[in-house]
């Protein structure tokens, strides 16, 4: 029997990808829900800016809840909102994106069973097999450019690139995970399959940021639909 999920969507090729997979497989996300801290307007994470994941809802075609919350009451605002989406959508229960860190799995299951639903990580793997679920993203058809890295690990050279096959080979040479998911580097994907018409963005300026560099990137007024 299918099941109604909500999805965390923080706009990057992780959460793409278990929304692909949760389709294919004949379920329904019937909402995308993203954290947008008070603190600084943008969201959780990625730093992006409002109007560019409301864009990518409406190029899906799913409707798009924010979560509005604190850094110092992120779970409580998350669980409420929850609790709120559960009768709303009659959603079953909540995806994530998470890939193998245990803590973040571990957060997310606990806020969701405490709102009453299931929690599902259809990307969940081992460490070592990070290289080969970023080819099954460039090999999807998804389409997604590096909008924020971290100092430490990328230089800005990083930024604005496409997630291609070039983009593989070279960052698995970097020895980071090559999918990013101790937060090496994020990404805003802009097209794909489920993609009613394409997302068209301009990349913008880098804004230094305390351990992170970001490109912004704004987007363009012309829509074109597929088919």
């Amino acid at each position: 029997m299918s099941k109604r999920w909500a999805l965390s969507w923080s706009g990057g090729k992780d959460a793409c990808m278990v929304l692909d997979h949760l389709i294919k497989r004949g379920d329904e996300v019937v909402c995308l829900i993203t954290t947008l801290p008070k603190e600084i307007g943008r969201t959780f994470g990625h730093g992006e800016r409002t109007e560019l994941i409301q864009a990518q809802a409406d190029a899906i075609g799913i409707p798009l809840e924010w979560i509005s919350c604190s850094f110092d009451t992120y779970t409580r605002d998350f669980l409420s909102t929850l609790q709120s989406l559960k009768n709303k959508y009659e959603v079953d229960g909540v995806a994530f994106g998470d890939l193998y860190l245990d803590e973040h799995r571990g957060w997310g299951e606990n806020v969701v069973e405490q709102a009453g639903l299931m929690s599902e990580f259809p990307l969940w793997m081992k460490k070592e097999d990070a290289a080969s679920a970023l080819k099954v993203f460039i090999d999807s058809g998804y389409k997604a450019k590096v909008i924020r890295i971290s100092n430490s690990q990328l230089d800005e050279l990083w930024l604005g690139r496409e997630v291609d096959g070039s983009f593989l080979n070279e960052i698995v040479e970097t020895g980071i995970c090559p999918m990013g998911e101790a937060g090496e580097y994020h990404t805003y994907v802009y097209d794909g399959p489920l993609f009613q018409f394409q997302v068209m963005i301009e990349k913008g300026d880098i804004v230094e940021l305390e351990t992170t560099k970001r490109m912004e990137l704004s987007l363009q007024e012309e829509r074109v639909k597929k088919g």
